[in-house]
């Protein structure tokens, strides 16, 4: 599971997120969504340890990141917007690279099932350069699931992928939430949450506008209307409510 409570982060004077609370529960998908500059990816920076917090505290499954960062991000995986890959090695050297790192003993069947399931078996012997964009980004998949993370965060999960590629994240995200991880979602792409979302925060100039289950959201913001979507929702409490 993962929990974040009272997270705030300055740069300089300028306060990029202030006071942000929130949890999500294994198998709940909470999507995070706000205007441009609203503080997602300095949130999400912060949650995978990337940039220290100014104040506040991030757990991931139980183990305080900012205390015991080795044995928080053993539980975590973040999925930033473009794949991140070593140019000089294959396929199969980025598995065992990773499994190296994150010290995962008898990896080599998993490996194999995530190749299977990614449809990367058959390429373990190329670099990213000879694979597509998707391609690229289900490697970077196979490599983050390999230390079988609890947490998981994605940024823009869908960038440059095709409509297939699209289904296929989609159905991905799913599955894992089945499985009982934790996920968390930023996203412009307002539809696809709505697809694979079971909660939403909502992020205004570093501050919670609103948090709760789709349904709970709805009825916040939509003036009642069973039909509002998403879109229609993020509209009115980003214009209408003013920090």
């Amino acid at each position: 599971m993962i929990e974040v409570a009272g997270l705030k982060k300055l740069y300089d004077q300028f306060v990029a997120v202030d006071a942000l609370s929130f949890s999500v529960q294994p198998g709940q998908v909470l999507g995070l969504v706000g205007p441009n500059g609203a503080g997602k990816t300095t949130t999400l920076r912060c949650m995978a340890g990337i940039i220290p917090p100014t104040q506040g505290e991030i757990l991931i499954s139980g183990v305080n990141l900012g205390q015991q960062p080795v044995e928080a991000k053993r539980q975590l995986a973040f999925f930033p917007d473009e794949p991140r890959l070593f140019d000089a090695l294959t396929v199969q050297q980025h598995l065992t690279f990773t499994a190296r790192i994150y010290q995962v003993t008898d990896y080599k069947p998993r490996a194999q099932a995530l190749l299977a399931e990614f449809e990367l078996d058959g390429k373990e012997k190329l670099l990213p350069s000879e694979l597509s964009r998707g391609m690229k980004q289900k490697l970077s998949l196979a490599c983050g699931l390999l230390h079988s993370p609890k947490a998981i965060l994605f940024d823009e999960p869908l960038t440059g992928l095709d409509p297939i590629g699209i289904r296929r994240m989609k159905d991905a995200i799913l599955k894992l939430a089945q499985e009982g991880r934790a996920l968390l979602i930023s996203s412009h792409l307002l539809h696809l949450l709505e697809e694979v979302c079971s909660h939403v925060l909502i992020l205004k100039q570093g501050r919670k506008l609103a948090e709760g289950t789709l349904e709970q959201i709805r009825a916040q913001f939509s003036d009642g209307s069973a039909k509002a979507n998403l879109e229609d929702i993020f509209i009115r409490a980003t214009s209408e409510n003013q920090i």
